[in-house]
């Protein structure tokens, strides 16, 4: 059974990427060498493995990458510091009055 990782990287400026890989140790390290210059990360490295969640269906774990980056800064802090319960709050719309 093949194994899929979606990941969080928090980068050197604060901001996160969120990521799909087969291989999360080699993924890693070609986000940390900057192999790719075009890259989000490569002008924000060094970077950090923040979160990681390991999936073996392919289309589910598509899923949750797409999910995942569409969320605020605010909400992916919230699941990579354990705080499940703040999830459903954060990702209410905020109107203002």
């Amino acid at each position: 059974m093949k194994l899929l990782y979606v990941y969080i990287l928090e980068c050197s400026d604060g901001s996160y990427y969120t990521g799909i890989t087969n291989n999360l140790t080699r993924r890693l390290e070609e986000h940390q060498s900057g192999r790719n210059p075009d890259s989000y990360t490569c002008s924000r490295r060094p970077v950090e493995l923040a979160f990681y969640a390991e999936f073996t269906d392919f289309y589910f774990a598509i899923d949750k990458e797409k999910q995942i980056k569409r969320w605020s800064s605010a909400k992916k802090k919230a699941l990579i510091e354990g705080r499940f319960d703040d999830l459903v709050n954060l990702a209410k719309k905020r109107f203002t009055t």
